[in-house]
């Protein structure tokens, strides 16, 4: 790794839109790399959806609290090249609630003796399921057949990408009880959304990488703090001084071309009174998701809309390419944060906790007890709750008020001893079309890293084609993807060297056999005009 000071000469201009952990993963590297990069983004602090204010009384809020999960190889080491101490909280437990009590719970899995895959999951969570019939768990064994058939080929890929989640699991025997208790809560707060709006693809990646392909890879720990002070702050800090310029406030209104090359030469953005810059760039790199509406927090409670949408839209050299058209067939998911201050302390049985069937109809829920997780709040004389609410569309619409008395009714139900707690302080943030919908179909739609500019390229955790095992709503994800375009960069213009990425363990050996035979199987049999013998 090349020296965080500012580099004597530049191999070339680089223009990095968006902000987050693609955005800032690429910039980073370009920068340490020799290239003067700029990062342009819409909000005034720039973060993606990990930005994170403060309110006017000094209370930190953020875009929703999300996991550190035992995968995430890349973040945990760059967390430690920027020598910050102990960001993150212990590997902690989880507890999944329906109205009528705890379902289940998460262990820490790292802690138990170790097993082949799958069988270690089943076997320490065995005594942990209050409502499910070991019958009802046992029907999601046939689904093996499909977590080492999916990825087998492209085309094998498309095939379950066209179907959605809810009509796999019928196809493999899933019971009711199991979807309906289990699965299609956990996918609501996974993927947020529920199975029969989920590619099918996308599901079984999402679960190999978070659950399946080892029996560590669901212990997940936090942030001590907002993501966006204890992480981010650093690394922009650091590509500062790594010689990369971070621009916020700024919309991207168009690119300018090269007719004699067919590269993109320059990027122009405008800030919120309409004045333009042009920003010349040898490279692009687009780090945005795909609709975004940012709630302007600081700035008379504003909204700004970004994203690639919003940008193909406006920029006629991106809509005259089909690739960049197809993103207008994508969607993205309704997101609500919110955090609530009571008067009292309340224990809670576990810090992350999921709200499964009967809370909310086809929108998942999530609640953290931040007394337990975040060092701000330990001391706080009373209980300090973050709840997330995903695919919330249904809830958009309700005053601040009314989501705040859903968040303590929930409460009370899964701990009631928040039944005589008062709200004394709140905070509500909604979030439009804030996160990708992996919807049954939307793989072809879905950009590669590389596209028809030679110099332009694409980031974040919804491009495809990226060979590495990060799969699905995953920090980690978007941030190998930010990597992986910095190095094509560097491919592109022939200057600086690669960035390293860490890949995922490697599949434990009856899972790499299992897979070969099904590969092998599968190629048979197509050669003999048989498809999907597994669907």
């Amino acid at each position: 790794m090349m020296s965080p000071g500012r580099p004597t000469s530049s191999n070339g201009n680089v223009v990095v839109v968006g902000g987050g952990w693609a955005g800032f993963g690429a910039a980073k590297h370009l920068a340490e790399t020799g290239y003067n990069v700029t990062l342009i983004d819409a909000a005034p602090n720039p973060g993606g959806l990990s930005a994170g204010w403060r309110t006017p009384q000094g209370r930190a809020v953020e875009a929703g609290i999300k996991g550190f999960w035992y995968q995430y190889h890349n973040i945990f080491a760059l967390v430690r090249e920027l020598g910050i101490e102990n960001p993150f909280t212990d590997w902690t437990t989880s507890g999944f609630w329906s109205p009528q009590g705890l379902t289940t719970e998460a262990p820490v899995f790292s802690r138990r003796p170790q097993l082949p895959t799958m069988l270690g999951q089943f076997v320490h969570t065995l005594p942990l399921f209050r409502r499910l019939s070991l019958a009802d768990r046992a029907t999601m064994v046939p689904l093996l057949a499909a977590v080492v058939d999916f990825d087998s080929s492209q085309a094998t890929y498309e095939q379950y990408d066209s179907m959605t989640a809810k009509e796999l699991f019928q196809k493999f025997g899933v019971s009711k009880a199991l979807y309906e208790e289990f699965l299609r809560p956990l996918l609501l707060v996974g993927l947020f959304a529920p199975p029969e709006e989920l590619s099918a693809a996308a599901v079984l990646g999402t679960f190999y990488f978070y659950t399946l392909a080892h029996q560590n890879d669901f212990d997940v720990c936090w942030a001590r703090g907002s993501v966006s002070e204890l992480l981010f702050a650093p690394l922009v800090e650091h590509i500062g001084r790594a010689g990369g310029n971070i621009v916020g406030g700024r919309l991207v209104s168009d690119l300018r071309l090269d007719q004699a090359t067919g590269a993109v030469s320059a990027v122009v953005s405008r800030d919120r009174e309409g004045n333009e810059t042009v920003h010349e760039a040898d490279a692009v790199v687009f780090a945005i998701g795909i609709t975004v509406s940012l709630k302007i927090i600081r700035a008379n409670n504003s909204v700004v809309h970004a994203g690639m949408q919003k940008l193909v839209s406006a920029c006629p050299v991106l809509a005259s390419r089909e690739e960049f058209r197809r993103i207008n067939n994508l969607h993205s998911i309704d997101c609500i944060s919110t955090r609530l201050w009571f008067d009292r302390r309340v224990s809670t049985q576990f810090p992350a906790n999921v709200l499964g069937k009967g809370f909310e109809d086809a929108t998942g829920g999530t609640f953290f007890n931040l007394n337990d997780l975040q060092d701000e709040y330990r001391d706080e004389p009373g209980s300090v709750i973050a709840a997330d609410f995903y695919h919330s569309n249904a809830l958009m619409a309700m005053t601040d008020a009314d989501i705040v008395a859903r968040v303590h009714k929930n409460l009370c139900i899964c701990e009631p001893g928040f039944s005589g707690a008062k709200v004394v302080d709140s905070a509500v943030l909604k979030f439009p079309k804030a996160v990708t919908h992996f919807s049954a179909g939307s793989y072809s739609s879905r950009p590669l890293q590389t596209t028809s500019f030679p110099n332009v390229f694409m980031a974040g955790d919804w491009v495809k084609g990226v060979p590495h095992g990060a799969n699905g709503l995953s920090q980690e994800r978007a941030y190998v993807t930010g990597l992986r375009a910095a190095n094509m960069v560097v491919d592109q213009l022939g200057s600086g060297i690669h960035a390293s990425i860490l890949p995922v363990e490697p599949d434990e050996p009856y899972i790499a056999a299992l897979k070969g035979t099904a590969k092998t199987i599968k190629s048979g049999l197509e050669s003999l005009g048989i498809c999907s013998p597994f669907l």
